[in-house]
């Protein structure tokens, strides 16, 4: 059982994420009275993903129980989560910033979205590239800060979302957080091709 387990947690991530992922979607749908509670209900549901990223992988190396389907389906599931909550954010026209017009936060939330799936695939290019090489492409500490900056990030959107949707401070406080997670996405990708150059040409 013990071998399987955390293959069995990274397809119930998936799962859950899956389930997250619908619940922002129809958010909107649901009346504003009640819409707090709906979207606390998808946050729970977000942490507990998280809280199994994190189990089975500490279970994996416990009991040296790691697979290659474990390692493909793993960070997969994480783009998911990640990609998915922010490209269903701009769907629904969130984070809401400040007071601008709707053409002006839709090329905010759409940028967003964009900048963290074009770096998400690139890096997940570069590291089946660097595996058919067989070159180590062993997770960094800045993909570490970047994966809790944007979970960090989609936690903050979606308290927003819920508890502060007109707070002036739920505004800077949601629009520094995305800034500062936009540019680790970005330094955390350059910096993943500078490891892999540096590998290739040593």
């Amino acid at each position: 059982m013990i071998k399987h387990l955390p293959n069995i947690l990274t397809l119930l991530r998936l799962v859950m994420t899956l389930i997250f992922l619908a619940m922002i979607l129809y958010s909107p749908q649901i009346a504003e009275q009640s819409r707090w509670l709906f979207l606390d209900t998808a946050f729970v549901i977000f942490v507990v993903a998280g809280l199994t990223d994190i189990a089975d992988g500490k279970i994996a190396r416990k009991y040296n129980v790691t697979s290659k389907f474990g390692r493909m389906i793993d960070p997969l599931a994480d783009k998911i989560l990640v990609c998915g909550a922010f490209i269903c954010f701009a769907v629904i026209g969130e984070p809401v910033l400040f007071s601008f017009s709707q053409k002006i936060l839709m090329a905010i939330q759409w940028s967003f979205a964009g900048i963290i799936v074009v770096r998400e695939i690139f890096v997940t290019v570069l590291r089946h590239w660097c595996e058919a090489k067989g070159i180590n492409f062993a997770a960094t500490a800045s993909g570490k800060v970047k994966m809790a900056l944007q979970s960090f990030a989609i936690g903050t959107v979606m308290i927003r979302m819920a508890h502060v949707q007109a707070a002036m401070w739920g505004y800077w406080f949601t629009a520094i957080t995305l800034m500062l997670t936009a540019v680790v996405t970005v330094v955390s990708g350059i910096l993943s091709v500078r490891k892999t150059s540096r590998t290739v040409t040593s």
